[in-house]
């Protein structure tokens, strides 16, 4: 659909039409600013928005977040819930390649004055102990037994196995564990592609960064997550690496014939379908609830070998470092969960693609000890920019299934950032203009993930704040990045 019928409820918040003509069920609701919002209509991004909307079982709306940006199937940056009780489906495009990509936040209890001298010689040493890279080997070679375990177990499959503290469980979605995980539906390829890659940081925008806490805006919030001016923060992002990858790509195929077989009409095939309660969705689901248990494990063998190396350098235990999980959340999962619509409470299927949870306080999902102020909400910025720690909030429960935004969003391609950005030159700038120690491997790869490549994070946070989807706490300065 090239013509859309858009209004503004908000200064942040856009409606687009249901055009029942073009097999809309509902409503789009794009979270941006007008500016942003122009770029999503160039990019073509909201006939993603409105092709989402066409989806069997789907409620209330599509929901496109700030970051938004064109992706397989939905857009990047997608959100949507489907409810079984009214033919709702499952469909890969509405998660992603990269299940459960998603980032960890670790504290600490030094600061910056503890590492000032010496930033460039720790990441260098911290990054020779880090396995990364496209089809990179990871630090955990795996039997096949085993891997039927860690699919199943999550998290705690790597705690049992001497990867890290049984707390970090606490401070991670699920408890780093789906439990409908199935092994069995599970392809051999995708087993052998995972098998050699636990604990790898992968390649394009994933990515270990030591940062600084640079700014605090809520401090009630901020000493609840164990944050302070100028303490260092550690951050991961990285995901399901192949396993992931070929999940989404066996199951496909199995949904396109779904599709056909259910009769889902669908205006892009990389929508193609399942019902929740058919046996292809339920073996997806399952499927891909392995992919995320992988994910979740593969950060935290990430956190164990970086709080190794770690202990290496600074000549202390990672518990006197204070190198404990802030949260670990995922970004590209479709979850089951428990929503108010209104009429009452139901269990729905939540996609989100390229969007953070953001529980507000109160549910139950959220640890006791955040419980009174909301899950943490961690959005990474783009190397050369700022991060940030947010918080959910209960308007977020109420307009976007408890959801916000998971960084800054492309807005220039990979190619055309390869094209025109050189990696040298890109790396010489951050450290002489900005004081930020880059390490990759390639340049290439490094021109890709360049600043100028993504939206202003600034902006994005502002609008994801300002429509109430999530509460600043605190904004990160990067110090040093190790790239996949």
């Amino acid at each position: 659909m090239d013509e859309y019928k858009i209004k503004a409820l908000s200064e942040f918040k856009w409606q687009v039409e249901k055009n029942e003509t073009a097999g809309m069920r509902v409503p789009g609701i794009i979270f941006s600013d007008r500016d942003l919002l122009e770029h999503a209509k160039v990019e073509n991004t909201i006939s993603q928005v409105t092709n989402v909307a066409t989806l069997p079982g789907i409620i209330k709306a599509s929901y496109a977040m700030p970051d938004i940006h064109f992706g397989y199937g939905f857009p990047i940056g997608g959100v949507a819930a489907f409810d079984p009780d009214k033919g709702g489906i499952i469909s890969p495009g509405g998660v992603g390649f990269d299940i459960s990509c998603g980032v960890r936040a670790l504290r600490s209890d030094f600061e910056l004055d503890d590492i000032k001298g010496s930033i460039e010689d720790m990441i260098s040493f911290i990054s020779s102990s880090v396995p990364r890279g496209l089809g990179g080997k990871g630090s955990i070679n795996l039997s096949k037994k085993d891997m039927g375990k860690l699919l199943s177990g999550g998290v705690d499959w790597a705690v049992k196995n001497g990867y890290g503290f049984d707390e970090d469980k606490k401070f991670i979605e699920d408890g780093g564990r789906i439990k409908e995980a199935e092994p069995g539906y599970v392809s051999e390829t995708a087993f052998k592609r995972g098998k050699g890659q636990l604990g790898s940081l992968g390649s394009g925008n994933h990515f270990l960064e030591f940062q600084v806490v640079d700014e605090i805006y809520e401090g009630r919030a901020a000493d609840t997550f164990g944050l302070f001016k100028d303490q260092i923060i550690i951050m991961l992002h990285s995901g399901s690496r192949g396993l992931g990858h070929q999940v989404c790509s066996d199951y496909i195929k199995v949904m396109q014939k779904a599709s056909e077989k259910y009769r889902i009409k669908v205006p892009d095939r990389q929508l193609a379908s399942a019902p929740l309660i058919s046996p292809e969705g339920r073996r997806y689901y399952g499927a891909m609830a392995c992919a995320a248990n992988y994910a979740m494990a593969n950060r935290q063998c990430l956190s164990y070998v970086v709080r190794q190396a770690m202990e290496s350098y600074m000549g202390s235990s990672a518990e006197k470092l204070g190198l404990f999980t802030i949260y670990d959340i995922s970004h590209n999962i479709a979850r089951w969960e428990e929503h108010d619509l209104g009429d009452g409470i139901r269990k729905v299927c939540v996609h989100r693609k390229g969007a953070t949870r953001a529980f507000g306080p109160g549910r139950e999902e959220v640890p006791d000890e955040y419980r009174h102020i909301g899950q943490p909400v961690i959005i990474p910025g783009d190397m050369g920019t700022y991060s940030f720690i947010l918080a959910g909030t209960d308007t977020a429960m109420k307009e976007s299934f408890g959801s916000s935004c998971h960084g800054a969003g492309r807005i220039m391609s990979r190619s055309r950032a390869k094209r025109t950005i050189n990696g040298y030159q890109l790396k010489h700038n951050l450290k002489n203009q900005k004081g930020i120690i880059v390490i990759a491997d390639s340049m290439l790869a490094l021109a890709e993930e360049a600043p100028q490549a993504y939206k202003n994070i600034n902006t994005i946070v502002e609008i994801s704040s300002g429509a109430g989807l999530s509460k600043k706490v605190a904004r990160l300065r990067p110090l040093g990045v190790i790239k996949g």
